[in-house]
């Protein structure tokens, strides 16, 4: 059904270094794996969530998103919005807005309360998007996955390309 699975990467991939992964590694179906660095979401410098306990979502050709608890989320000045998407792997995801006393910043992030059995370990996690707030994973700022749509973590570990600019929708 999908040209990339994980399996090969195809020959537009880049090459790796030492301490890089590719998209291309990613499988499809993904996977939920626990990430024990400290991850830092902040808006405005008012600390949002702060772990060492989030997971990380790979899926072939995306750079990986990023979950946190919401025990470890100021879940005080996040509400839940109306409407939500389906993901055909995780299910529906509910979208939540932002409002830090300084911005109030609408689909911020959104969660997985009720997800497919595979990625019930993330059951309530958050994500966040790093073009709407400032998100660390051990202190490197992360930059965002091109295209609105996405909300893939992209840090200087991950070797591209991956979807998100135009003419990538197919991969």
């Amino acid at each position: 059904m999908w040209q990339f699975t994980g399996k090969h990467r195809p020959s537009f991939a880049d090459k790796t270094e030492a301490g890089q992964e590719s998209v291309w590694d990613y499988p499809r179906p993904p996977v939920c794996l626990p990430d024990p660095r400290r991850i830092v979401v902040k808006s405005n410098q008012r600390l949002i969530a702060d772990t060492r306990s989030a997971v990380r979502v790979l899926e072939t050709a995306s750079p990986p998103t990023v979950y946190i608890p919401a025990d470890d989320v100021d879940l005080s000045v996040l509400r839940k919005m109306s409407g939500s998407s389906y993901c055909e792997w995780k299910g529906p995801a509910t979208y939540w807005s932002l409002d830090d006393g300084h911005q109030q910043i609408k689909n911020v992030g959104w969660s997985y309360e009720n997800p497919t059995k595979t990625f019930r370990e993330m059951t309530g996690f958050l994500s966040f998007y790093p073009a709407l707030v400032t998100c660390t994973i051990d202190e490197e700022i992360v930059q965002p996955q091109a295209g609105g749509f996405y909300g893939g973590w992209v840090t200087k570990e991950i070797v591209g390309p991956w979807k998100g600019p135009p003419g990538t929708g197919g991969w």
